[in-house]
């Protein structure tokens, strides 16, 4: 049996704080070489409106294959759909049998907000509580929560390009998280002063300059995923100790990093770890107060998988998402 679990299910099924254990756990097995994560391919659309995405993995404990298939549709942003939609296919490595489809905007929304509290968990200063969120769609909201799992969030501040939806996210999230949350005019006013920012934007230049970031600043960089796109400025990256979810797909994807390595400012040693690394103490994380971090998030499949696994347990265990029978059997000839 196949089962199958919607958009609105995802949510119940997959708690913050049970995603971080799961995403921990996922990266502790790519550290020890538990998981396979080929790159993600992409085929744009003719139009370049947009993209097909593929994002296939294999995870050890628990042991799963799948892929996550997504369009990429930027021109969705500030409409009633997601520009990320798609699904998740879970299937069990031994026989091949499909387990699972899951939504994948959900999963993205909550696993890109785990990885990013897995690695302030590692990399912030233990103290930090003041938090700035630029952005203030489904990945900002997402971050709020999975910051409050890690740290204890004493004031927020977010900036969005439209100052009123800046304004209406912080008087939703104010009366959903409990939290003192002020929406402000510019990306600088969040940024100075924060112990960790959140980058969580559509942006194709940057939306975060490194001479804003306070001594001992953690930054989550999570918007910008092509080549040719960054959020952060070549001073923010020069300036961190910076940390990836993979090597291999930071030095081919992110142009957070790649920018700064065309223009000299930096060279590929500036990597210090996969986070994973960090995790399993086979790199050092943050060194000192003072420093500045930051961890260059560009999503892996077996985030999703790990995620979708999680779902499929607890849609079991309560009974939730509708099992149906696909096939799968060999049919004589």
């Amino acid at each position: 049996m196949t089962r199958i679990v919607r958009q609105d299910e995802v949510p119940a099924l997959l708690p913050m704080e049970e995603c971080v254990e799961a995403v921990e756990a996922a990266l502790r097995a790519l550290a020890g070489g538990d998981a396979l994560q080929p790159l993600r391919r992409a085929m744009r659309l003719p139009d370049s409106s947009g993209l097909l995405g593929l994002m296939p993995a294999h995870l050890g404990p628990p042991r799963a294959v799948g892929v996550k298939v997504v369009t990429v549709m930027p021109g969705n942003h500030g409409t009633e759909l997601d520009a990320h939609q798609g699904a998740v296919l879970l299937f069990e490595a031994e026989r091949g049998r499909l387990l699972a489809v899951v939504d994948a905007s959900s999963i993205t929304a909550i696993r890109t907000g785990a990885a990013s509290a897995v690695a302030t968990r590692e990399l912030a200063r233990e103290d930090a509580g003041d938090l700035a969120l630029l952005g203030s769609g489904v990945q900002a909201a997402s971050h709020l929560e999975a910051m409050g799992t890690v740290r204890p969030i004493r004031r927020v501040r977010v900036w969005s390009r439209t100052f009123e939806n800046a304004r209406s996210f912080a008087e939703r999230q104010r009366e959903r998280r409990g939290v003192e949350i002020e929406a402000v005019a510019s990306a600088r006013e969040a940024a100075e002063g924060a112990d960790v920012v959140c980058t969580t934007t559509s942006a194709t230049e940057p939306v975060l300059e490194g001479a804003w970031l306070a001594a001992g600043a953690h930054v989550n960089a999570v918007g910008a995923c092509v080549p040719t796109a960054r959020e952060l400025d070549t001073e923010a990256v020069a300036r961190s100790r910076l940390f990836v979810d993979r090597r291999e797909s930071a030095l081919a994807e992110a142009g957070d990093l790649l920018i700064p390595l065309e223009e000299g400012a930096v060279d590929e040693d500036h990597v210090v770890a996969e986070i994973g690394d960090v995790l399993t103490e086979s790199a050092p994380g943050r060194e000192s107060d003072e420093e500045i971090t930051v961890f260059e998030s560009l999503g892996l499949g077996i985030y999703d998988l790990a995620a979708a696994h999680r779902v499929l347990r607890n849609a079991k265990e309560r009974n939730a998402g509708t099992a149906i029978e696909l096939g799968g059997r060999r049919v004589e000839p």
